[in-house]
């Protein structure tokens, strides 16, 4: 799919109804669909071949697993908006809200297939081949242009959108996460099987 800018506030984005659900089902069903940024420079995006769910309940490396605090205020919120957080000093990662206001769920994006204003990730990242360019969640994130600004953005009505995807659902696999101390055993990362562009096997 190729947009531009003209066209971006025409597309057909994902519905709020679809991130209210299960945070798993939805980390499983954002496998295929397309990440776009549409920041000051260009369009910029991908479509997700990697995620990991996060939930509050159950999983101690959740962010909100111990309640509410100004960092993850946004997890707890409605579903549909950007949760984008900062990490070892460094880096951003982002994720999209999951499940019912109220309860603080959120799906990461680890990966991306680029699809659209490569030249431009290409300079952002310093990199020229492709599946080094969004093949990590703070890689994605340099890539697309974001930054703590677009935390708490309107998945559906702003300049960051998830759009429908491939037709039919890509054969998944599902593993273990990674990159985390706490919870690392728990089964909720997925992938589309045999991508160049997932962060790792």
């Amino acid at each position: 799919m190729i947009i531009n800018k003209e066209d971006f506030n025409k597309v057909q984005s994902l519905t709020k109804d679809f991130y209210n659900r299960d945070t798993v089902q939805v980390a499983k069903d954002l496998l295929g669909c397309l990440l776009v940024f549409n920041s000051s420079e260009d369009i910029a995006g991908g479509v997700i071949v990697e995620t990991e769910a996060y939930t509050q309940k159950g999983d101690p490396a959740c962010h909100t697993a111990r309640g509410m605090t100004p960092r993850n205020k946004v997890m707890f919120g409605p579903p549909g908006y950007a949760y984008v957080y900062f990490t070892y000093g460094i880096h951003y990662c982002f994720n999209a809200v999951t499940n019912t206001e109220g309860v603080g769920d959120a799906v990461l994006i680890r990966a991306l297939q680029p699809e659209i204003g490569i030249p431009l990730m290409q300079k952002r990242r310093g990199r020229e081949r492709l599946k080094d360019l969004c093949s990590g969640p703070a890689k994605l994130v340099q890539a697309l242009g974001m930054s703590k600004e677009q935390n708490g953005a309107d998945l559906t009505n702003s300049n960051v959108r998830i759009l429908p995807g491939w037709e039919k659902q890509p054969e998944m696999v599902t593993t273990t996460r990674i990159g985390i101390k706490e919870g690392a055993e728990l089964p909720l990362r997925f992938y589309v099987k045999d991508s160049p562009y997932i962060s790792k096997k």
